[in-house]
């Protein structure tokens, strides 16, 4: 027993010396009983889950101690009975069980058993040592809520065109002749509009992927961000926008800037795009030297004023964005007043930043209206 109360345990003989290993450096549960049942391990993050002190755990019965049921409410200790159920059972899958309070919790159980080659006095397969892990079930709720959020945006997005498509090429099937060469233009290039709405949502949740998934790809080369905001503006203009509703400001004495270029022109045409599309007057795009570490333009300091990183502003004059929603503004399927799209476009442009080692951020503009401010480094790759 007095074992037991030692405190902390090693994991790991492995491990070096100067960093060894224990059940409290653990982000998960870790409860482990040996082969009487008796609680040996009771980490601070089982603490903190099932609301049980290590002090009150250590010694007592593992069965008495963390008491889990499942959705029928019946026992699981005694359905599982790890200390006289099958002999060649090694572990337990993760499950979702719960405490006496109806707390939710993520189990998983392994079995640590006598050799065959060395079995002991109690024989062959007796267990050893159990050992529980722990996790807080509320983050997998939140991934399926996030995962069912997105197959009901995505079905909504998709239904609309899709159906539009439908109905004006069975249309012009079934009634081709009918129709004056202008009607079949109208008709077909609603069809493009709507294909290609398809296309950018589908682009859309490939993005998404790789973003949650860590597979973003940058292929890095020289980029001149102005002229890459010129051409944005020139696509936007050639499309229908006015040519006086866009304003691009470009400081002098830009340092060099190795990023990927496709990634940089998908951030601005989504900037742009959601400042026409929410905000009001002239979209000005501001881009100037900063200094990374404080995000200020260079000029009079120890290093000669040698910028850093280069701030790209996109400003509006609408409404701006309520201080209580800038939070939430970089998360996915968060949409304006104006409610268009799926809410993927500025959670997606956040993670093209954050790949290229850069930050985003919003905030009121100098003359009203809102202001996404995104922060990309002056690094040379080590290849150039």
């Amino acid at each position: 027993m007095d074992d037991m109360m030692a405190g902390p345990q090693p994991l790991a003989d492995a491990c070096p010396s100067d960093s060894v290993v224990t059940a409290d450096d653990l982000p998960d549960g870790l409860v482990i009983a040996d082969e009487l049942g008796r609680v040996t391990v009771f980490n601070r993050a089982a603490t903190r889950l099932t609301g049980v002190s290590q002090g009150d755990a250590l010694g007592k019965d593992l069965f008495a101690i963390l008491p889990l049921h499942d959705t029928d409410g019946r026992d699981w200790w005694t359905c599982a009975d790890p200390y006289h159920g099958l002999s060649t059972r090694t572990r337990h899958p993760e499950i979702s069980l719960y405490l006496t309070d109806g707390t939710e919790i993520l189990v998983a159980v392994g079995y640590v058993r006598e050799s065959p080659m060395y079995p002991g006095a109690r024989g062959a397969g007796a267990v050893r040592r159990l050992v529980v892990s722990l996790r807080d079930a509320q983050q997998r709720a939140r991934l399926e809520r996030s995962r069912a959020d997105l197959v009901s945006t995505v079905a909504h997005e998709l239904r609309s065109p899709l159906t539009s498509v439908k109905g004006f090429t069975a249309t012009l099937l079934a009634k081709w002749t009918r129709f004056t060469d202008d009607q079949k233009r109208v008709m077909l290039e609603t069809v493009n509009a709507d294909a290609d709405r398809v296309t950018r949502l589908i682009t859309e949740l490939l993005d998404v992927s790789r973003i949650e998934s860590g597979r973003m790809e940058v292929h890095r080369q020289l980029v001149d961000i102005p002229e890459r905001t010129r051409k944005v503006i020139a696509g936007r203009v050639a499309a229908g926008d006015a040519e006086d509703r866009f304003r691009i400001v470009a400081r002098d004495h830009l340092p060099e800037t190795w990023l990927d270029a496709d990634k940089v022109d998908q951030i601005l045409v989504n900037l742009i795009e959601n400042a026409v599309r929410h905000g009001a007057g002239i979209v000005t795009i501001v881009v100037e030297p900063v200094n990374r570490d404080d995000a200020t333009p260079p000029g009079g300091r120890a290093h000669g004023g040698q910028a850093s990183a280069v701030a790209v502003s996109v400003r509006d004059h609408g409404d701006g964005v309520p201080p209580d929603l800038v939070p939430r503004v970089f998360r996915q399927f968060w949409r304006g007043k104006r409610r268009g799209g799926a809410g993927l476009g500025l959670y997606i442009v956040k993670g093209l930043v954050e790949a290229q080692g850069g930050s985003i951020t919003v905030r009121r503009a100098p003359e009203g209206g809102a202001e996404f401010r995104f922060i990309l480094p002056a690094e040379v790759p080590d290849f150039a």
